[in-house]
């Protein structure tokens, strides 16, 4: 289904339904399907993991400590991060950056809900990571209530973000949803602290085309969406520019995410939001 069509239905709940109905139905190959979803596959032994589980036969072959996962196993804590600072009010072709997130993330709850899977829901604004739904009984119907009300604005700046809600060593799996688009190095430096072996990280940085290839021809008064300063520039004069500068920080941005169970996933705002979904499920390496 088409992002503008999802939208036009002015319903998160039904819209994230909708989506995660696609999703299950495009999905092959799994007893079991969703974000929780513990396909029959091997995986390495890590520390805590029963001994009795290491196929021992396998050993002798490969040398490798494997486990055998079946697929009915699910056990996943999931934690939705939500980007809200003033750039997420991007809008292209009438599409919203945050209503697209917002859609995103409530699908993946759906998928979550049918596994029944612990979830949470955490914002980003002002420097600050905000604990909205914490996870526990009903979590999966105040998600989507809280996603509903969610509003976008300000800055997201900290260049030193250590939130303790996400120290903790226990087997997860966190969405983050945003447009990625950092000052200094916020962005980076955060993803680097929440960072463990035992959790996998899916980022989903969402761009408008325009934003990305830039294509607007004559005079335009840009609005920095979070600062909310203005400034009139004629496109063709700063295009060459704009262009090399995004691809530059585009190229960072993955080269410095080359981190251990962490996965950049870049979307525009005109990708259907099923595609998205099964693509990152795909990518999945637990």
């Amino acid at each position: 289904m088409l992002t503008t069509e999802l939208i036009k239905l002015n319903n998160l709940q039904l819209a994230g339904r909708l989506v995660s109905e696609e999703v299950m139905l495009g999905i092959h190959g799994s007893k079991r399907s969703g974000i929780g979803t513990e396909f029959e596959q091997y995986r390495h032994y890590e520390p805590g993991d029963d001994p009795k589980r290491i196929d021992w036969k396998l050993f002798a072959r490969t040398q490798k400590h494997l486990v055998r996962e079946s697929a009915t196993e699910s056990n996943l804590n999931i934690r939705f991060v939500l980007d809200l600072s003033g750039s997420m009010n991007y809008l292209e072709k009438s599409v919203s950056r945050l209503h697209y997130c917002k859609i995103l993330l409530a699908s993946l709850a759906y998928l979550g809900y049918r596994q029944s899977d612990k979830m949470s829901l955490y914002t980003l604004q002002n420097g600050d990571l905000q604990t909205l739904v914490p996870s526990g009984k009903q979590s999966f119907q105040r998600i989507l209530y809280t996603l509903e009300k969610a509003e976008a604005s300000g800055p997201w700046k900290n260049s030193n973000p250590k939130f303790p809600e996400f120290q903790q060593k226990q087997k997860e799996l966190i969405f983050i949803a945003s447009d990625f688009l950092q000052a200094d190095n916020e962005w980076i430096q955060l993803i680097r602290n929440i960072a463990n072996p035992r959790r996998d990280i899916v980022i989903f940085q969402v761009l408008g085309e325009d934003e990305i290839n830039f294509n607007l021809n004559g005079f335009y008064r840009f609005r920095d969406l979070e600062t909310q300063k203005e400034i009139e520039l004629q496109a063709e004069a700063v295009k060459a520019e704009f262009k090399a500068g995004m691809m530059a920080y585009l190229e960072n941005l993955e080269n410095a995410l080359q981190i251990p169970n962490v996965s950049l996933i870049r979307v525009t705002l005109n990708e259907p939001i099923a595609r998205v979904i099964a693509e990152s499920l795909k990518k999945r390496k637990f």
